[in-house]
């Protein structure tokens, strides 16, 4: 599988870093209040990636305000809250503390050994009852004497934090307008030094956190982010400087496969090695090919490097230190993944074991976050796909990073036990417990047949309401495209894929298959709806009607479920769900065609129920009946086919005319479809395979017993 690399493509230069662009505009800043220009300030930082990472960073201003208690001025510390993101924040995303009373806790702390206890205390200096948490770097902020604050984790300023030459470097750079603090947890502790650092050296522009990032100042909002911008583009220039035409990471030893063959080849390995993750809840799965880790996994020094690990905190709390690596020649070999996820959750709980204490959280999920392999390119999972692709953004961070520290004398990650302080950190584990429970199918991925409309959308928005990952596949790609867009403005990118699909072609079938298992990691859900309706007396009834019916409601469930049953296989469960209809239980007129096709399905149904049981892949069946509002199908000739059959109008005649006839005396909507849907797909029917359920308001005909 693997191309060796050749004399010339060993000495391909090495990636270069960007230079953020000054993007403060005069106009429109002006008029701003002092608050909505930190909130200016912030959005322009965090929405550039050569600035700072998702949810990374921290800025802050410090504002007169007003007392609602006593009337009077007071000094407020606006700071970015705990967990937010600083480029999509609103004002509410920021805590606001009495600045007094901030600094006054420093007549409370008891040492290092006790700075966690400091963190209890910061609600007690919240200023106009702000229920926004505060953030573990308030005291950074709020104990610097400046009155515009930024601190950020730039690629290009952890490779000087995460260098041994890191030191010497920024002296060359900045002189000495920069200051240097060696490693330390972020807390109230640093603060304190990072305050006195400050005071010992008048006239600095910021100072370097090593490990962790640069924090920098302003006397204006347009100054400081001027400063943040300024320094990020002078380390990322000298990097460059020092990075010149040489290949990095010791050059290239492997070079990389196609792309098309680097997708097919991570559509084969995802559903494999998300099958052989343990826990009680599935991974989503997410693969990306970029330039950054393609130069990095063929390099000579990637398993040299990848074993050291991430070392700016803000990475490994969502990569964990190391990533797990691959033989790409071997990755087809079941045995051979299986011994390697093996180590790699021994080797992690031998870490847990070194470094834990009596007190410190139980371990976690064991299972890596991030696999890289060679050529192929870097797969990362997660229980959401949201958490899954940010992690895989940051590891990409951590490569760059790792490129620059190269340059300039060598990376460096954190110690061991300095790292385990970090990743189970009570104030983090406190985080964690405070989250919401996650939605019921999150960790689940569906595939949906004839998604455009009807009941296919209605299902696949139901399934993507309680947390699963949804491809929506179609014929028409018009349609399919409106639909996805829909879902996407609904439930998020993350969660939304689609794929054109025409059911009775095998190709595009194992293409949207291949589709589902790159995108998310594999498919846990298949819904069979792609579908059509004919009516027409038996005499009337060609052999091409006839075999469409079939190609489409017997072949196109075949076809898709034999795509998805390797998958379930490696994933070992799964469910499948068949629409299918009160006409294949009941016989209708002028409809052979169509009702024995159905019929057919439901047996198919049954017969794939006994194949997967053993691997715990269920197979069931849900029968609408005159699901006509929403409807693409009734649309079309079936409305005017089906009432003529029963001598009415096929206008809102049609409609009373099947509700009256169902015992409930109900319509039957495509929402009714997808409630059944979700209940075959979910735990709640755990214990149930070739089972129907009849959604048709009720038809004594249709009875299954």
């Amino acid at each position: 599988m693997m191309l060796t690399a050749t004399d010339a493509s060993r000495a391909v230069p090495a990636l270069k870093f960007a230079v953020p662009e000054n993007r403060w505009s005069a106009a429109e800043a002006a008029g701003r209040s002092p608050e909505e220009l930190l909130l200016y300030r912030s959005n322009l930082l965090g929405s550039d990636l050569t600035v700072t990472n998702f949810g990374g960073g921290n800025t802050s201003a410090k504002i007169a305000g007003r007392d609602p208690l006593t009337g009077g001025d007071v000094d407020v510390l606006w700071v970015k809250g705990s967990g937010g993101d600083i480029g999509s924040m609103k004002l509410d995303g920021f805590s606001t503390l009495y600045l007094d009373k901030l600094l006054g806790l420093e007549a409370l702390y008891r040492g290092i050994a006790h700075e966690d206890e400091m963190v209890a205390y910061l609600p007690h200096c919240t200023f106009n009852l702000n229920a926004r948490a505060a953030s573990i770097d308030t005291p950074l902020h709020g104990y610097l004497p400046f009155t515009h604050v930024d601190h950020v984790h730039p690629d290009a300023i952890i490779a000087l934090a995460a260098s041994a030459g890191g030191e010497a470097a920024t002296r060359a750079i900045w002189g000495g307008a920069i200051g240097w603090l060696p490693w330390q947890r972020p807390g109230f502790d640093l603060g304190l030094r990072l305050r006195d650092h400050v005071a010992a050296n008048p006239g600095l522009r910021g100072v370097m956190l090593a490990g962790h990032g640069i924090i920098c100042w302003g006397d204006s909002a347009e100054a400081c982010y001027r400063n943040t911008i300024d320094l990020i583009g002078d380390a990322a220039r000298y990097l460059n400087d020092r990075l010149g035409d040489r290949p990095a990471f010791g050059g290239r030893k492997a070079a990389a496969l196609a792309p098309a063959d680097r997708r097919a080849a991570a559509a084969r390995l995802m559903p494999a090695l998300r099958g052989l993750m343990t826990g009680a809840r599935g991974k989503i799965g997410h693969f990306s090919d970029d330039a950054e880790t393609l130069e990095f996994t063929g390099s000579a020094d990637f398993e040299r490097l990848a074993a050291i690990g991430t070392s700016c905190p803000d990475h490994f709390l969502r990569t964990k230190i190391a990533p797990l690596t691959l033989d790409p020649e071997r990755i087809d070999d079941r045995a051979y993944l299986g011994e390697r996820l093996d180590a790699y959750r021994d080797g992690y709980r031998a870490y847990y074991e070194r470094c834990a204490g009596p007190a410190d959280p139980a371990m976690r999920d064991p299972n890596p976050v991030v696999v890289l392999i060679p050529g192929i390119g870097r797969i990362t999972f997660a229980a959401d796909k949201t958490t899954a692709r940010l992690a895989g953004e940051f590891y990409a961070n951590a490569i760059n990073v790792m490129r620059g520290a190269e340059a300039i004398g060598g990376y460096v990650g954190l110690a061991e036990q300095e790292a385990f302080n970090i990743e189970y950190w009570a104030l983090e584990e406190a985080k964690l417990q405070r989250m919401p429970r996650p939605k019921p199918l999150v960790g689940k991925v569906a595939l949906v047949t004839g998604a455009a409309g009807g009941i296919g959308l209605a299902t696949a928005r139901r399934l993507a309401a309680d947390g699963a990952c949804v491809l929506l596949t179609d014929r028409d790609a018009e349609a399919l495209d409106g639909a996805a867009a829909g879902m996407v403005a609904a439930f998020g990118r993350d969660l939304i894929r689609s794929a054109v699909c025409d059911v009775t072609d095998e190709t595009q079938v194992a293409a949207a298959f291949e589709a589902a298992s790159v995108e998310f990691g594999g498919v846990d859900i298949l819904v069979c709806n792609a579908g059509l309706a004919s009516s027409a007396p038996i005499e009337e009834t060609s052999v091409a009607l006839w075999r469409k019916n079939y190609d489409v409601l017997v072949e196109g469930y075949f076809l898709a479920a034999r795509a998805a049953f390797p998958l379930m296989r490696a994933q070992k469960g799964g469910s499948i769900i068949f629409i299918g209809s009160k006409n294949a239980l009941a016989a209708t007129p002028n409809a052979a065609a169509y009702a024995s096709a159905k019929a057919a399905a439901v047996h198919l149904a049954r017969c794939l129920a006994l194949e997967g049981a053993s691997d715990g892949i269920r197979v069931n069946i849900v029968n609408p009946d005159a699901v006509i509002r929403g409807s693409r199908i009734w649309d079309g000739d079936w409305r005017k086919e089906r009432a003529g059959a029963y001598g009415i109008d096929p206008g809102e005649e049609l409609e009373d005319f099947y509700r009256n006839r169902s015992m409930l005396k109900l319509n039957v909507l495509p929402e009714d479809i997808a409630e059944a849907v979700l209940f075959f797909a979910s735990d709640a029917s755990a214990k149930s395979t070739a089972n129907i359920i009849n959604v048709d308001a009720g038809n004594a005909q249709a009875f299954t017993r």
